[in-house]
């Protein structure tokens, strides 16, 4: 069976920092290139930002480039996302997904407020 478990989420001050973790199992992690997305409360899913199997490179999305970095451990099975400079329009759910989509965890909320 399939699963990614997402983690790390929480509330956050503006300009707070959260690390969000993916654990995958079920499927061979390290020949898959890895998402994150997010869904703001009211809006569609958002593409944040994606991996390749080696770890390199990393791509991001306008909104959260040079505040977010993508990793991956794949002797861990293991999805990160450093999230630093943290916003209210950051507030949402994560998910992680295989590059395909055709994986997806339950997601961990995000929440940015003071």
């Amino acid at each position: 069976e399939v699963q990614l478990v997402e983690s790390g989420g929480g509330l956050v001050q503006p300009g707070g920092s959260l690390r969000l973790s993916c654990v995958a199992s079920g499927f061979t992690f390290s020949a898959h290139a890895m998402r994150w997305v997010r869904q703001a409360p009211g809006k569609g899913l958002e593409w944040v930002s994606a991996i390749n199997s080696a770890g390199e490179p990393a791509t991001y999305a306008p909104s959260v480039k040079g505040r977010f970095t993508i990793s991956r451990d794949n002797n861990k099975n293991a999805l990160f996302l450093q999230m630093n400079g943290l916003k209210p329009e950051d507030t949402g759910v994560y998910y992680c997904a295989n590059w395909r989509y055709e994986y997806w965890g339950q997601g961990t909320q995000v929440t940015v407020s003071s």
